[in-house]
């Protein structure tokens, strides 16, 4: 019976190959021979094709280009599948969305074609750019010289595990359609010895407009947190290639466990939070004060592109603790949580009130609890200011990146003069210290 999985080995010494991002070729472990994608995927298309076959008949139903679902009779515990090695018969046990990964007996690049057969073959991939030990360099930078830092994190976390995976994606393309109502204030003022006159125009204003967006990304793995996958965006299309598996080798790979359709109303927020931020920053030009009276908008969903993305993890260990960082194996952009060594934190911060206490009482006509409350507001605003610097994993909540060249298209725009409202405040000239 043929196999379900098929070892990319070197036509030279048939030691095992795997993609080097470095050179863009597949390389030899062993006697360090290039060959491009092109070639081996041209010289294991049989062995694919077969692989394939296998996988159908053992699912007991046909290959089909229509549709291809895994069936749950070959599973031999609960979300696992069982493949054999190709090369050294060793009989492997894998989550059933493994779709790359290697042997852990001979060592050999494994990669499971059936996994993309059908409607569940990839549009696209992006390459890996990034080597595993810039990866682990990469990390280091990411602790760079953060003050608050401890360094016994420096000095004595482990790294535990690093991986290369090419993550399952969704991209979506869409057209958000806008209809919006604000209310605008062109404010003017008058000073006079004895008060200042703020004259307030107001104004109605509609903004109507279509913004066009193209492959927003949203991960397609529940295994994979959608903070770290969002944190480490965005990815340069210009090296979105046709998928082909000889990109995997080498490299842990899995197929998509979260459908277009499920996936979809991430992609639409994201569309539509840009698209409202838009017509907001269009319509409050030329207004000294711009408030939202109604939104409005809706996006029509257009086509769903699966891909496969390069993400670096990595974990250390420190105090017992686990830490993650995740790395985008394009750009190299790096985001990971970092610990805090609390007492730098908690002496900065009440150097911080002492400063800032102190400068107050140095002002004229400041009382001691005018001073506190100074100290206090600057001393609150470092601390959120240090703690958001040592955290870096957050959801991306816009598409920015993802917008057309085209942009914001305004369909309608109106402005029109509603009322004059009028506010006199008394001047004070001579203001009593406050208490």
């Amino acid at each position: 019976m043929a196999e379900q999985i098929t070892n990319y080995k070197c036509p030279a010494c048939s030691g095992p190959l795997h993609f080097a991002p470095g050179s863009g070729m597949m390389e030899c472990e062993y006697c360090n021979s290039q060959f491009t994608v092109e070639e081996i995927e041209k010289k294991y298309s049989e062995a694919n094709a077969a692989a394939v076959a296998a996988k159908a008949e053992a699912d007991n139903k046909p290959v089909s280009n229509d549709e291809w679902e895994v069936s749950t009779e070959q599973w031999t515990s609960e979300g696992m599948k069982q493949y054999s090695c190709p090369s050294c018969g060793a009989t492997l046990l894998c989550e059933d969305t493994m779709a790359a990964s290697s042997c852990p007996y001979c060592g050999n690049p494994t990669i499971v074609p059936g996994q993309f057969t059908g409607s569940i073959k990839p549009d696209f991939v992006v390459p890996f750019k990034i080597e595993k030990d810039a990866a682990v360099e990469a990390l280091k930078k990411h602790y760079g010289k953060r003050y608050l830092l401890p360094k016994m994190f420096k000095d004595g976390s482990h790294l535990e595990e690093i991986k290369g995976v090419y993550v399952p994606f969704w991209l979506y393309d869409g057209v958000a359609t806008g209809d919006c109502v604000y209310e605008g204030i062109k404010e003017t003022k008058q000073r006079t010895p004895k008060e200042e006159i703020i004259t307030k125009k107001h104004y109605h204003v509609e903004r109507k407009g279509t913004m066009s967006f193209s492959k927003i990304p949203a991960d397609a793995s529940t295994k994979m947190d959608d903070a770290y996958m969002e944190s480490i965006e965005p990815y340069d299309y210009s090296d979105l290639k046709p998928f082909t598996q000889a990109y995997l080798t080498g490299y842990l790979a899995d197929k998509y466990d979260v459908s277009a359709e499920e996936n979809a109303p991430r992609a639409v927020k994201r569309a539509k939070e840009s698209t409202k931020n838009a017509l907001f920053v269009d319509a409050s030009k030329g207004y000294n004060n711009t408030s939202v009276q109604r939104e409005n908008i809706t996006v029509k969903q257009g086509k769903a592109y699966y891909a496969m993305m390069p993400v670096w993890m990595l974990s250390t260990n420190w105090n017992g603790k686990d830490y993650k960082f995740a790395m985008n194996g394009q750009t190299g952009k790096m985001v990971g949580d970092l610990p805090i060594d609390k007492s730098k934190f908690w002496v900065t911060l009440a150097l911080v009130l002492l400063v800032f206490a102190g400068l107050g009482l140095a002002l004229p006509n400041w009382s001691l609890k005018a001073a506190l409350i100074l100290g206090v507001i600057v001393t609150a605003i470092v601390g959120i200011i240090m703690k958001s610097g040592m955290k870096s994993v957050a959801k991306i909540s816009t598409a920015g990146n993802y917008v057309t060249e085209e942009g914001l298209k305004i369909t309608h725009r109106e402005d029109r003069y509603v009322r004059d409202t009028v506010e006199k405040r008394p001047i004070n000239n001579s203001q009593p210290a406050a208490k």
